[in-house]
């Protein structure tokens, strides 16, 4: 009985990670898939949230910050009642993180999500006096020696300001 255990487990050994035509896991039929968590049909190369360039991008400005600086980016949207703007840079980019492409420019977009179709807001053009919109992005300290530009774009214009 021990001699037959002892073979057992030679044979199961055999091979790497089943690799082997000894291992017995691989005697009555072929080798195990190997499983990923990458999804189907791979990762997404963009993020479609919906949201859609703002009509005109007004100014941009730098904040000094003790972390970096702080971008302080007005732009004035088609209509009233846009919501959940924000910068998003136009390559993708991991959540969290921003670097500067190989000639030191940071592109970004000004983004939001339009107003519900057939309403008050939807129907009556922004204000620039009223509906101007602000959004800002922080740029940390390990970003900034690689920085010389960043240039924000909306659907009609962009701005560029250099560092």
């Amino acid at each position: 009985m021990g001699i037959l255990a002892c073979a057992a487990l030679v044979l199961a050994g055999c091979g790497r990670m089943g690799d082997s035509s000894w291992n017995p896991m691989r005697w009555f039929g072929s080798a195990p898939q190997t499983q990923t968590l990458e999804p189907e049909g791979g990762y997404p190369t963009t993020v479609n949230d919906g949201r859609v360039p703002l009509a005109h991008v007004t100014g941009a400005r730098w904040e000094p910050l003790y972390e970096g600086r702080m971008l302080v980016v007005t732009g004035l949207a088609a209509s009233k009642g846009w919501w959940d703007l924000a910068l998003v840079t136009e390559v993708p980019m991991p959540k969290g993180r921003i670097r500067p492409d190989e000639n030191g420019v940071l592109r970004l977009r000004l983004v939001g999500k339009p107003p519900q179709p057939d309403t008050f807001a939807a129907a009556n053009p922004a204000n620039p006096l009223a509906d101007a919109a602000t959004v800002a992005l922080v740029i940390p300290n390990a970003v900034l020696p690689d920085l010389r530009e960043v240039v924000i774009s909306g659907a009609s214009n962009s701005v560029s300001l250099r560092r």
